[in-house]
């Protein structure tokens, strides 16, 4: 039994982990690659292996890293069976078709600039028809419910608390008459977050596959970052300014929209327009709303107590069509914007951004963790000077930067993730996580006896 490590190995995107057992070949996660614009494309387009000769991919949640690749990996001749969570598989299918558009869009900008240069036109990675291949393949299973993706391999979904659907992956295999014991983190959420169920700490396992985004680096108290986010608020508006958020338009958004919709009914900001502003995180929230039954018990006793859906409000409007969109920036009363991409890499955001960060009286809002070389981490690292659609602008408005809203655990939750199998553990894998991050969790680890963690290259294998 072998796992290679083709994705999200020394870095944070593009989850992709082939494991070969019984002579089946069983792929968890097939994500985008983010990063450098011009090594992305490459290594997004490529895979180190047949993706005919895979069996079954199993897909822990429908973020962009974490399955925006699988339309490609179809486009390349996969066939088989993508087994995710209900929800999952209603985002997935919402989230890749979104791609698939950005992908032909993407292209057609890139070839327009091409042809004036003389250079080669490229085509898309792959289309909105690519997308629709791929999400005819999606099985949907529930939490708990056990099933046989490859043989000799029987699974389940356990409650990550990172998005609605998102997993954890339980593997318990058997070859040539040896059982083990396999567990995928996925992308591991945080107790107390808004609309979700608590995240479920790994069972006894032998191997163990995590993530380590925060590995260097513990949260404030949810509550904590949820004042923060109120006094950004408040103070804004006291300025008449706008408050700028690019937010990632599955789960992040519809975490601040609830959030938003708790501190109005409590009196704790002024009512203002909030506007999410992005085609996807629009569709995305009427996904949520759709899932209620993978609600915590705190959002569906608000809904009964408010007597509102937990993610509509009287304030709030879901902005649909483009001509809206370019409305919000002739307006000059306080407002919260919320748009995607949550990077600030494409999509609406920048409009926003481009139309309001040289005013002092607005703040743009970072509330996610910003991948290196990204537009959002250039203003989340204070840079004086940026670019937007290649034309140059000063940031003059307030920068504020949330940690404690990450969907993300902290440091002291993934130490408490990884030592619960400590007693069992023969190996511990790190993935989903820059070097900054994993060296400093490995020492933690070390120090509390896990000796046997490894924080793999992309591409390495080992065997178990």
């Amino acid at each position: 039994m072998q796992i290679h490590f083709h994705g999200a190995a020394h870095t944070v995107t593009g989850s992709q982990h082939l494991l070969e057992i019984n002579g089946h070949r069983l792929l968890l996660d097939c994500g985008l690659y983010q990063g450098r614009r011009e090594e992305t494309y490459s290594r997004n387009l490529n895979f180190m292996y047949d993706p005919r000769s895979v069996d079954a991919v199993i897909l822990s949640h429908a973020h962009i890293d974490h399955c925006g690749n699988l339309p490609n990996f179809v486009k390349k001749g996969y066939e088989g069976p993508i087994y995710a969570t209900l929800a999952t598989v209603d985002l997935a299918t919402l989230m890749m078709a979104d791609s698939g558009r950005i992908q032909e869009s993407d292209a057609e900008f890139v070839n327009r600039k091409n042809l004036e240069r003389g250079k080669p036109l490229i085509e898309p990675l792959y289309t909105e028809v690519d997308a629709q291949h791929a999400a005819d393949l999606l099985r949907g299973v529930n939490y708990g419910q056990p099933f046989e993706p490859i043989p000799g391999v029987i699974a389940k979904f356990v409650e990550a608390g990172h998005i609605l659907g998102s997993a954890a992956v339980s593997l318990e295999i058997e070859e040539k008459g040896k059982k083990t014991r396999f567990w995928f983190s996925g992308d591991i959420g945080r107790f107390g977050l808004p609309l979700l169920r608590d995240p479920i700490m790994p069972e006894p396992v032998d191997y163990l596959l995590m993530e380590c985004t925060y590995g260097d680096k513990k949260h404030n108290d949810p509550s904590a970052a949820f004042d923060e986010f109120r006094d950004v608020v408040k103070r804004t508006i006291k300025r008449s300014g706008k408050v700028i958020i690019p937010a990632f338009a599955v789960g992040r958004t519809q975490e601040l929209v609830y959030h938003l919709n708790t501190m109005m009914h409590d009196g704790d900001v002024p009512h203002v327009p909030v506007f999410v502003d992005s085609p996807l995180a629009v569709n995305a929230s009427q996904i949520f709303m759709r899932h209620r039954e993978v609600f915590d018990s705190e959002t569906l006793k608000f809904i009964e107590e408010a007597r509102h859906p937990a993610l509509n409000f009287k304030m709030l409007t879901y902005v649909h069509s483009v001509e809206e969109s370019k409305a919000l920036n002739k307006r000059t009363d306080p407002m919260v914007i919320i748009s995607a991409s949550g990077m600030a890499e494409t999509g609406r955001i920048l409009h926003h951004l481009r139309n309001n960060i040289e005013d002092p009286k607005n703040t743009v809002c970072i509330v996610s963790w910003q991948a290196p070389y990204t537009l959002g981490r250039r203003i989340a690292d204070r840079e004086k000077q940026i670019k937007i659609f290649g034309e140059p602008y000063s940031v003059k408005a307030e920068v504020a930067t949330i940690g404690g809203l990450s969907g993300h655990a902290g440091q002291d939750l993934l130490v408490k993730y990884a030592t619960t199998v400590k007693k069992t553990a023969k190996k511990v894998f790190l993935v989903h996580g820059e070097e900054k991050s994993a060296t400093p969790f490995m020492d933690i680890l070390s120090s509390q006896g896990m000796h046997d963690v490894y924080y793999p290259d992309i591409h390495d294998s080992a065997e178990l």
